[in-house]
């Protein structure tokens, strides 16, 4: 079977600037593979070109062995691949449920879209399950915008996981996390594999090491190296670009 993603060659410059300049590697299924690199190293504009946000002047993007590298970023999210940003990108003015709930629609199909949202039932089975599995049952009814940072990056995670995507693209989940709120992103990240492939940015790199299955390090916007933590963390290359080591 094709890898669940494939990323080819992709680049893009801005001016004079190759900020991703001929990046590939492949993601496995039901595996968390986590993209590090130093500040300014194109990370986050990886993820765009990946996700559809942006598009890149080079290189493929293949979904389940599918080329998709110009397609929008509604057309990939169909196709299964759901992201979350550095930002929290949630809608503070409604409840939790309902930040789920819409989340879910797309689980109706086309014909049930001009139904009334209470007979979204499908829609509302998945936010009934994601309220329990990311333990928000008890907050359902506050509004988003009232959460603590850490609850409110756990919701974002749920609600990029409700629409059943085959790939979460999660952007540093535990920045601005405390120990307790990082160690227990963490433990759920990991049990996310179960049902979906994770492809992950993330600075702490103790984090990094002690969760990946595979490991793609970025330096001035090139791949520098790519295999397993214990070998990326090793490599001589990667310590002196990454870890300060000579």
């Amino acid at each position: 079977m094709p890898h669940v993603l494939d990323v080819r060659g992709l680049g893009i410059s801005f001016g004079g600037l190759k900020a991703v300049d001929d990046v590939s590697f492949s993601v496995e299924r039901h595996r968390i593979t986590t993209i590090i690199g130093p500040n300014g190293a194109g990370k986050s504009t990886l993820f765009n070109l990946i996700s559809g946000a942006l598009t890149p002047r080079s290189g493929k993007v293949m979904i389940d062995g599918v080329e998709m590298t110009r397609d929008s970023a509604e057309q990939k999210k169909a196709a299964g691949l759901s992201r979350s940003f550095q930002i929290t990108n949630l809608f503070f003015e409604l409840t939790v449920a309902e930040n789920l709930r819409l989340a879910a629609q797309l689980l109706e199909p086309p014909s049930r879209a001009l139904l009334p949202i209470r007979r979204s039932r499908r829609a509302m089975e998945k936010t009934e399950q994601m309220l329990e599995r990311f333990a928000l049952a008890h907050r359902r009814d506050e509004l988003a915008g009232n959460l603590s940072h850490g609850d409110q990056r756990r919701l974002e995670i749920a609600v990029c996981l409700a629409s059943e995507p085959k790939i979460l693209l999660l952007d540093e989940p535990t920045q601005g996390m405390s120990h307790a709120d990082t160690r227990d992103t963490a433990v759920l990240v990991r049990s996310l594999t179960e049902d979906v492939t994770v492809l992950l940015i993330e600075h702490d790199i103790g984090l990094v090491m002690s969760l990946s299955d595979h490991v793609v390090v970025m330096h001035q916007g090139r791949k520098l190296a790519e295999g397993p933590p214990n070998v990326v963390r090793s490599d001589p290359a990667v310590q002196a670009a990454y870890f300060g080591h000579r």
